[in-house]
């Protein structure tokens, strides 16, 4: 079972603790370390699980998140990690949403085993095996990658890459996200690592296929679509189509 996880917590030795954990456990952590950016990315991006820190700087922190998220019908399962040990708080935290409280400090090895089992149980009526996008299947219990029914020959890395692609369908992929999910923070973003590796993805997935499904979004990285019409605007991020 793998699956993407978003760690909002301000903390960066811990944040970076927390997602050296799952990345070893073969999952896709992305860290952000302050409210503002953690409620765009947990709003606008689909995650397995959110690891939410209770307090963050810029006058957001994890129960306005929290709330936030609940009341525009996000249900993805959310873990509260916090310092604030009294009764009260967890009860509050529990009640506002989360599906988990946990107190710092805290077991790493816990910590994993409680959100392996809520994600576990989130996904108890989808399947979680296959990944399906267009004519392309990748099946994770092999590893397998076909697409037109055809055998894709992937190194694990490619593998890692398209996987983080496809359950991100649609979305602007910049450098530093692939670096974070797929690299685990591992290289400088300057490194031509990641263009690369890409390149060598789009060959197998797109080279012999139509449509093309991995797109460069100039300036800012890439997009995973049917749609190769649309274009993408390095400064908003929007998709747009021509009339």
């Amino acid at each position: 079972m793998i699956w993407n996880c978003l760690i909002i917590e301000d903390d960066r030795e811990n944040a970076y603790y927390i997602a050296d954990g799952f990345r070893e456990l073969g999952h896709w952590p992305v860290v952000c370390h302050d409210g503002v950016e953690g409620l765009h990315r947990a709003s606008t991006e689909q995650w397995d699980l959110i690891i939410l820190d209770r307090m963050l700087p810029n006058q957001v922190d994890g129960l306005t998140i929290l709330t936030k998220l609940r009341a525009a019908g996000i249900k993805t399962p959310v873990i509260v990690l916090s310092a604030l040990t009294a009764l009260d708080e967890r009860v509050k935290g529990l009640k506002l949403g989360g599906d988990d409280y946990l107190t710092k400090p805290f077991a790493l090895i816990e910590l994993l085993a409680r959100a392996e089992a809520q994600v576990r149980s989130s996904r108890s009526n989808r399947s979680e095996r296959v990944l399906e996008y267009a004519d392309l299947r990748y099946d994770l219990t092999v590893p397998r990658v076909t697409r037109a029914g055809r055998v894709l020959n992937l190194q694990p890395r490619e593998c890692r890459l398209l996987a983080y692609m496809m359950t991100h369908p649609d979305q602007v992929l910049t450098r530093a996200m692939l670096l974070g999910a797929v690299w685990g923070y591992q290289f400088n973003p300057q490194t031509n690592v990641i263009d690369a590796t890409v390149s060598r993805l789009r060959q197998k997935v797109d080279g012999e296929f139509t449509p093309p499904l991995i797109h460069t979004v100039r300036g800012v990285g890439y997009r995973f679509s049917t749609d190769s019409d649309g274009t993408v605007s390095p400064t908003t991020g929007q998709l747009s189509h021509a009339s």
